[in-house]
Parts: C-alpha cells; structure tokens; sequence
C-alpha cells in the first residue's frame, strides 16, 4: 500500500473514531433517537447529491424492502444502540466494544452462511470475551445496573452489524457499494421517522452551538464523507487491506475522546482493548468481507 492509501486508511479511521465523541456531545442534549435520526437523514441528503453528480441510481423501486431491512439493521438499531449506551459510558470504551464486530460476526456467517468455524476463531471468541470482562471490570465507571445495560446495547448494535453484513451479502448482488451505501441511509431514515416523531419533544428547546456541530460532524464527516472515502479505498487498495481500518477505529476513538472530551483512559481500557484487537486478529474471515462490507461503527 502507497503512502496515498495509508493516509486515506488513517483519515477514515480517524472520521469513524470521532463519530463516539461527536454521538457523547450530542446524544445527551437532545436524545440518542434524534441525534441519529439527525445523523442519517443528513448522510441520506448528502449521498444522493454526490450519487446524482456522478449519474448513478440507488434503485430505490428494485431494492427498496431489502434497503429498509438493512437500514434498520446496519444503522438505525445499532446507531441507536450506540447513543444510548453513550449516556452511560464514556466514547473510548463505546468505541473499543465496537470492534467486537467480527467476533459476532463468526456465528452470524456460521448459521446464515455454513460457514465452518475453526478452533483459531473459537479461540479468538475466548479471547474477545475476556476482553470484555477486562474493559468492563476494570474500568472507572461504577458498575451500576445502567452501566451494564449500556454495555449490553453496545454489545447488540455489533450484532445487528453482523446480522447486516450477513444479510447484504446474501440478499443484494449487482449493486454498487455507494447506492447500497446511501439506500441504507434512506432506509434508516425511514425506519426511524415514525419513532422519532413520537419522541419529539413538545416545547421549543434550544441547542448549543456544541451540539450543533457535533450533529453536522457526525452526519457530514462520520457518514457521508466516510463513505465516499471508503469506497475510494475499496476501489485503489482493494477491500482486504481497507478491513485493516477496523484496527485502526478504537485508537482514534480514544485519542479523540481524551483531547477533546478529557476522559481518562485507564490501564484497564488499555488492556482490555489489546486483549479484544487480539481476538479480532484470530477471528477475522478476510473471505467474508472481501465482497461486501456495507456496516460502520459508531
């Protein structure tokens, strides 16, 4: 890999790390439901203008039950899960729980796609589970009921991941990773609306210049931007060497929420994050994302 490639696996690293931080700003003033709702309406608008200015097509009349399906599993749900635990616990430990993806990722293709699991990966399933004992147990975060519940959704929203990235690869063929892209952002969208008019508050409140921002950021740059750059690396450095990026998330997630949010990152965190990257190494099925790759964290 060039030195091109290398800086734009970093600079999409560093845009999906920052989405925790921006989701921590945002997600406690006006709610994990809006600032998401916020998040993907925006990447929507955003990607089909870039999709109109090249001459392409979403196939919204061909795709458009299977774009609401993985909306709601590849964004809305996990999205959702992920500010909401962000109440609760702080952007670095959000982030290094969304590595786990691949880990869940290996039962998902085992039962949707028979795909055979190895001793190495039930050993790379071992390893993320203490993992997760070691970032949890270990952390400064008092372990009260609602710091378990945020973990558990944080769990699940890399579960729904998997569920997606699954379901993508075995229902959409022929389609262009930037319409699937912004056909799941519509779908989001959509599967999200009714909730989020329900949930609307119903007096007038004001948001900080902060909140507005880390809405912009996280919609513009964290979504929208991170696509387009995604497929980029997809197309010049291939989708074996842009997986290397899933490494790369939690450690900008962490040096984002410390120079910007001042939360402290432990030995625990630290620890805890090596011994989870480490299992992601065993586990890891290079062949299972090598033709489609559709999910992003935060």
């Amino acid at each position: 890999m060039n030195s091109k490639g290398i800086g734009a696996i970093l600079t999409l690293a560093a845009l999906w790390g920052a989405s925790f931080i921006f989701i921590r700003v945002a997600a406690p003033s006006i709610g994990p439901l809006t600032t998401i709702q916020l998040r993907v309406a925006i990447a929507s608008l955003a990607l089909i203008f870039f999709i109109k200015l090249s001459h392409r097509t979403v196939q919204w009349r061909k795709w458009w039950k299977h774009y609401l399906i993985l909306g709601a599993l590849n964004a809305a749900l996990p999205f959702t899960f992920i500010a909401t635990a962000e109440l609760y616990l702080n952007a670095s430990m959000s982030s290094i729980l969304n590595a786990l993806t691949p880990l869940f990722t290996v039962f998902v293709a085992w039962g949707g796609l028979k795909e055979k699991v190895t001793l190495k990966k039930w050993a790379g399933v071992l390893i993320g589970i203490i993992g997760v004992f070691i970032l949890v147990g270990w952390s400064p975060l008092p372990l009260t009921p609602m710091v378990y519940f945020a973990v558990t959704l944080s769990l699940l929203s890399t579960i729904s991941y998997a569920i997606a990235g699954v379901y993508a690869k075995k229902v959409f063929t022929n389609v262009s990773p930037l319409s699937l892209a912004a056909g799941q952002q519509i779908g989001a969208t959509l599967v999200l609306l009714p909730f989020t008019l329900v949930m609307l508050p119903h007096q007038t409140t004001h948001y900080s210049l902060s909140v507005i921002l880390s809405v912009l950021g996280l919609s513009l740059f964290c979504t929208a931007i991170a696509y387009l750059l995604y497929f980029y690396l997809i197309e010049s450095v291939g989708p074996t060497k842009t997986l290397t990026v899933t490494f790369l998330i939690p450690f900008f997630g962490m040096i984002w929420d410390v120079s910007f949010l001042h939360e402290r990152v432990t030995i625990g965190m630290s620890i805890g994050l090596i011994v989870i990257l480490g299992s992601i190494f065993c586990i890891t099925d290079i062949s299972l994302f090598s033709k489609h790759r559709a999910a992003k964290k935060g």
